[in-house]
């Protein structure tokens, strides 16, 4: 160790002697007190003083006293050096704080070995305090580092031992409690308690106190200072330092608050799991992975389920649950949980177990493997639920989708699952569908009854189930509409004579009734997978073959020819909603038949016929898309073009001076019961500026099914502006001169099929006169179309007929040829 020592004597040989004497040692020198003084103040690293009491200006004592009021902190060693005779100095200056002293004439080696003394006591103190200041900065460390509270008493007070200035706190000690340390020596350990902790814990702190434990460890709550609870696990100790201070504890604390709730949540939890289980449709287990799955867990639920108690089942004791389960599922559910552990998938299967009364119940298994960290299978855990009411539904549901209610066939959902399923199957066997249409006997629904018809339908079913096998099955597909699903048939002629058969199981309920029937045949490619359009051409084939029946009820196959005339429907279809759409009149234009007038001898009007030239599908005839147009309501919109174009013609032909013509429009009556019909009427009247007097509007004689009221409140509005109404084809279906009696109209038109009887009947045989007779006592008059012979001409004049049209006049002309003609 390297001491310094500072050396102060007046005596300059002695100060030499001694500095060559203490070669090995660091020396400092000074030749009084005052620049000892000087030197120790400048200076803080002196170890040791060699002081000479007498000396000038400043005496060895000042230099002590000084030394011992303002450099007490620099802990300087001091020897002193005195006379034999100066015994009394020697003690004075030891008391003044002097460690040793060495009296004049100096023995040298006395000396050396006396500093040599001090040097090795000061090495010893200076590594005393080193290790003192290492433990220091060590607890120190350990109390404002520890992650856990710790408090320490140094209390001499065995009733105040946590209220004493003396206790440490560590600052994690502070953060849990919330507390500062003047806080917590101010309240005292009890005052921050939980009172429902502080009965316990008074009780082990006691018997510490009292020596009969040493320590104690609890978990406590402790009050912050905003009234929150912090949990801690607590250690409190007694620990022995100094009989004056018996009374020393050491306390750590740890915040479990997390903790709390975690345990306080499982126990939640394990209440809310033994809810769940009491109350469970079903058991929880856990098993082994074998082929009894042995029970190493039942629940008491297991009784419920299955009629057995749960010490039963566990460990295989009077059965297994492979015993349980329906021996068709054990196989399966073995397999099913292979593929499960193989992949580490949760588990779920349905399957049917056998209860201890031989009832069958529906259950669903919920479950998944359990393994070790080598990933070997431990256990199996799950649950098994009671969903024998689900089934029971699930199978209602399931009846209620595939069937028809009311026959009990099968329907439609089932028979587009069945078709899929076959064509998918490519097997190669002919599939065919024959369709039952029995549509139209919903009409006697007015006449009969709804359970009337309800009753029919059922009997009809009836028999048709006497057509059943194994390859014919039958289908409810739509109200009054069946189907019977044939496969594995030889080819269509086959098909056709099921047909013929069908028919005439059909005849003695259908026949008496006089309503149609249609029984549509398709055969379904294995390419075809649009069902819906597999359907829509059965229909079609179905009601094609009541339309083309010479009898109540035919047979239609859907082929080649048939698909044509469907497509070319949809084709004229996109042409009239084309025609509809475009602001120009597109492939829709207009032809004119002159009307003659058999009394004046010339031509009074003209009828505006609408026709169609398609780019695609070329001429078509009004007789095919007038129908179409009906059907899809785009007569409305084509019919404004019609209305429209034909009285530009009619404005035209006032401009060319011919005033008197009149047009004469064919009208739908899907047009005519149009609400707004007369105001967009009138309005376009206006818009052409014609008189309304000129023009005349054709309704067929479908109109004879309408509210007759109601119509004539239409017709007076269209002829209170001057307009004229006439009836078309007069003489077919619902028409008679009765009924025309009661409607509000001004013409009525022959049909042509009366006219084409007067070139083989005489004029005695033929009633076209008499038609003639009354309608003009009705106040009407009288235009006959189809007028093709001079013969029929003769007849009609003689007849008093009006007016008359048909090719021996003129055909129906463009407007260019008209206005020539009329010219």
């Amino acid at each position: 160790m390297f001491v310094k020592i500072l050396l102060v004597d007046d005596s300059a040989s002695d100060r030499m002697i001694i500095k060559n004497m203490l070669q090995d040692y660091s020396i400092y020198t000074a030749c009084d007190g005052i620049e000892a003084i000087e030197y120790i103040e400048n200076c803080d690293d002196i170890d040791l003083m060699i002081l000479d009491l007498n000396m000038p200006n400043m005496n060895g004592f000042q230099v002590l006293e000084i030394l011992n009021s303002r450099y007490k902190d620099k802990n300087i060693k001091t020897i002193i050096l005195t006379s034999y005779d100066e015994i009394d100095n020697e003690i004075r200056g030891l008391q003044m704080g002097a460690v040793d002293y060495i009296r004049k004439p100096i023995h040298m080696n006395s000396l050396k070995a006396r500093i040599e003394v001090h040097a090795q006591l000061l090495k010893t103190q200076r590594i005393l305090e080193q290790q003192l200041q290492e433990q220091g900065l060590t607890l120190d460390l350990i109390i404002n580092q520890a992650p856990i509270g710790i408090a320490i008493s140094y209390s001499s007070d065995l009733n105040n031992i946590w209220r004493d200035e003396y206790c440490i706190f560590s600052p994690m000690f502070l953060n849990i409690t919330g507390r500062s340390r003047h806080e917590l020596i101010s309240l005292g350990w009890e005052n921050i308690s939980h009172p429902d902790d502080l009965d316990d814990e008074l009780v082990y702190n006691n018997k510490l106190r009292t020596g009969e434990l040493e320590s104690y460890t609890i978990d406590k709550r402790i009050i912050k200072p905003d009234g929150s609870v912090v949990w801690v696990h607590l250690i409190m100790s007694n620990i022995y330092l100094s009989p004056e201070r018996p009374c020393n504890q050491i306390c750590l604390i740890q915040d479990i608050t997390q903790r709390k709730s975690f345990e306080n949540a499982l126990i939640e939890s394990e209440r809310s799991k033994s809810v769940l289980l009491s109350h469970l449709p079903g058991l929880a287990y856990r098993c082994n992975y074998d082929d009894d799955w042995t029970m190493q867990f039942v629940s008491e639920g297991c009784y419920e389920l299955t009629g057995y108690k749960a010490d039963s089942l566990l460990h295989n004791k009077e059965l297994s649950y492979n015993d349980i389960i329906s021996p068709e599922y054990r196989e399966i559910l073995s397999n099913e949980w292979k593929t499960v552990l193989r992949n580490r998938d949760s588990f779920s299967y349905e399957y049917e177990i056998i209860t201890s009364t031989k009832e069958k119940k529906w259950v669903i298994e919920l479950g998944e493997g359990i393994f070790d960290k080598d990933g070997n299978i431990e256990a199996l855990e799950g649950i098994v639920i009671d969903i024998s009411y689900r089934k029971a539904m699930e199978n209602e549901l399931k009846y209620s989708n595939e069937h028809d209610r009311w026959t009990g066939l099968y329907n439609r959902n089932y028979l587009e699952e069945l078709i899929l399923r076959d064509i998918k199957s490519q097997s190669k066997a002919n599939l065919a569908l024959v369709g039952i249409n029995l549509s139209a006997v919903s009409s006697l629904n007015k006449m009969y009854g709804f359970q009337y018809i309800q009753e029919l339908i059922k009997v009809i079913v009836e028999n048709l189930n006497v057509h059943v096998t194994k390859e014919r099955l039958l289908f409810s597909t739509y109200e009054n509409r069946f189907v019977f699903y044939v496969n594995n048939y030889e080819d269509i002629e086959e098909l056709k004579e099921f047909g013929e058969c069908l028919a005439k199981t059909l005849e003695p309920y259908i026949s008496a009734e006089r309503v149609g029937v249609g029984i549509g045949i398709l055969e379904i490619g294995y390419e075809e997978h649009n069902v819906d359009n597999l359907f829509k051409k059965l229909l079609i084939a179905s009601e094609k073959a009541i339309e083309i029946n010479d009898r109540d009820y035919w047979v239609c196959v859907y082929d080649n020819k048939l698909e044509t005339e469907v497509m070319r429907e949809q084709e004229i279809k996109h042409e009239l909603t084309k025609i509809s759409q475009l602001h120009i009149d597109g492939s829709l234009y207009i032809q004119y038949q002159p009307i003659f007038d058999l009394k004046a001898n010339k031509v009074t009007g003209f009828e505006a016929l609408s026709r169609i030239n398609s780019e695609k599908l070329g001429f078509i005839s009004p007789l095919e898309f007038i129908p179409i147009a009906e059907e899809t309501k785009l007569i409305i919109p084509i019919g404004e073009k019609i209305i429209s174009k034909s009285l530009d013609f009619l404005f035209r032909l006032n401009i060319l001076g011919f005033d008197d013509i009149d047009i004469s429009i064919n009208l739908s009556v899907i047009q005519l019961f149009k609400k707004d019909f007369p105001e967009k009427l009138f309005k376009i009247i206006k818009e052409k500026n014609v008189n309304p007097q000129n023009i005349i509007l054709e309704i067929t004689e479908s109109i004879y099914s309408s509210d007759y009221d109601y119509l004539n409140i239409i017709l007076n509005d269209l002829k209170r502006i001057g307009l004229k109404i006439s009836i078309d084809d007069f003489g077919t279906g619902y028409s008679s001169l009765s009924r025309e009696r009661d409607l509000n109209i001004d013409c009525l038109k022959l049909d042509k099929s009366f006219i084409d009887k007067l070139m083989y009947l005489s004029p005695e045989e033929a009633i076209t006169g008499d038609i003639i007779s009354m309608a003009h006592k009705l106040g009407h008059s009288v235009v006959a179309e189809g007028v093709e012979h001079e013969k029929q001409m003769n007849y009609l004049k003689s007849s008093d007929c009006d007016r008359i049209q048909g090719y021996f006049i003129s055909r129906p002309l463009d407007e260019e040829k008209a206005i020539e003609f009329l010219k």
